[in-house]
């Protein structure tokens, strides 16, 4: 078993004036290293493409999970949705993309645009074979993946942005593939390519996609861990405990927390320096403290940390701000949802009495709150999260 693993982001454009789109992204986890990503497009847009596409993804994306044969599923999803009486055409295109053992991927890709794959930062033209199934033409690749490996896969409106607009014939997979090669090197999450491509195709849409418009990114890395340690104890006695464990753990260490970062200190026995001016008045100045990547304050960190999760997972608007600010919040932001892959949490359950004070918008119930949704935002995102109480 190698040490890679699968960053997978994707968002999709509405067609103008249509509240649901006719596009749809499902991902199913096999297990710890393998996935099966399904991109599929509906007919036509709004209920009826969002009924099809949806239908689709689902039973593709949950058959190939469960180990039948891709002819199988095809053939089942033909039988089981309506063909247009209308124009005759197929009642959804689609693209899969089955991460297998974080080691191989397999590629199977009908009528949507073709999957673009970047390796070292260039476009690489990967092997595909054509078979029928159900009478459609189905190509499939199987590629021995690579790290740092990008996959982008896309619905028919990513190449038919800026037609009759901006450009004559639509953003050609060549210029797609310019554009992305362009941002390849630099780092960026899977989502965050995803929405950097998508706003360009909205660009030359005008803002007014005249296609419901998905973009899918499949990003192969090397594993990350991360810890971050929240509060201290609620029995002193386990504070060496708490720290050896902490700081035993492989991977950058974040301390969160007034308190918790005076008792870090102690147990490195190394002196704590905290910074007057913070460069977001909202958010408390971090600290310095040897031996540990990043000292910030507690809830009101964490809290500004969650907002930019949810917010993550949605339309991912505040990348603008939690990506170069230096802030507390920003600066964790970056290390777990960029950089991480496998973060630990070690919560304590101490009840601070500061924040017992009615008029204080801050309780203990609030703090555990804190850790359960952001856990569930980065569990969303595709990393594996432990959470340990002390």
């Amino acid at each position: 078993m190698n040490n890679l693993c699968a960053d997978i982001g994707y968002m999709s454009l509405n067609h103008v004036g249509e509240e649901l789109c006719g596009d749809r992204v499902d991902v199913v986890e096999e297990n710890d290293n393998s996935f099966v990503i399904v991109l599929a497009d509906g007919l036509g847009s709004g209920v009826k493409a969002n009924i099809l596409s949806t239908l689709t993804s689902k039973m593709l994306s949950t058959m190939l999970s469960q180990g039948i044969p891709v002819e199988d599923c095809v053939e089942t999803v033909a039988a089981t949705l309506p063909i247009c009486s209308v124009r005759k055409v197929a009642y959804s295109t689609f693209t899969i993309i089955h991460i297998i053992n974080n080691e191989e991927a397999e590629l199977i890709q009908y009528d949507n645009p073709a999957v673009i794959l970047l390796r070292n930062g260039k476009n690489y033209e990967y092997p595909s074979t054509e078979t029928v199934v159900g009478g459609k033409k189905i190509y499939r690749s199987r590629i021995k993946l690579m790290e740092n490996d990008i996959f982008i896969a896309m619905s028919d409106g990513c190449i038919h942005a800026g037609v009759g607009m901006s450009l004559n014939f639509g953003w050609e997979r060549k210029d797609i593939i310019e554009f992305m090669e362009t941002i390849a090197d630099v780092g960026y999450t899977a989502k965050t390519l995803s929405t950097m491509l998508l706003e360009e195709c909205n660009r030359l849409y005008e803002n007014k996609p005249g296609d419901d418009t998905t973009v899918c990114t499949v990003r192969i890395r090397k594993r990350c861990p991360m810890n971050l340690l929240f509060g201290p104890p609620s029995n002193r006695a386990d504070g060496d405990r708490m720290m050896s464990l902490f700081f035993a753990k492989e991977g950058k260490h974040i301390v969160c927390g007034g308190t918790t970062s005076t008792i870090a200190a102690k147990y490195l026995g190394k002196t704590l320096k905290p910074q007057l001016l913070s460069p977001d008045p909202e958010i408390p100045p971090i600290a310095e403290l040897e031996g540990v990547d990043l000292v910030t304050e507690g809830v009101i960190t964490i809290n500004k940390v969650l907002e930019y999760a949810r917010d993550y997972l949605a339309d991912n608007h505040s990348y603008t701000h939690w990506s170069f600010k230096r802030d507390g919040a920003s600066l964790i932001a970056r290390l777990l949802f960029e950089e991480a892959t496998d973060i630990n949490f070690f919560v304590g359950r101490a009840i601070n009495p500061a924040h017992q004070n009615p008029d204080l918008p801050i309780n203990f119930s609030i703090k555990m709150q804190l850790v359960t949704g952001l856990s569930e935002c980065l569990t969303k995102m595709g990393k594996r999260v432990k959470v340990i109480y002390f």
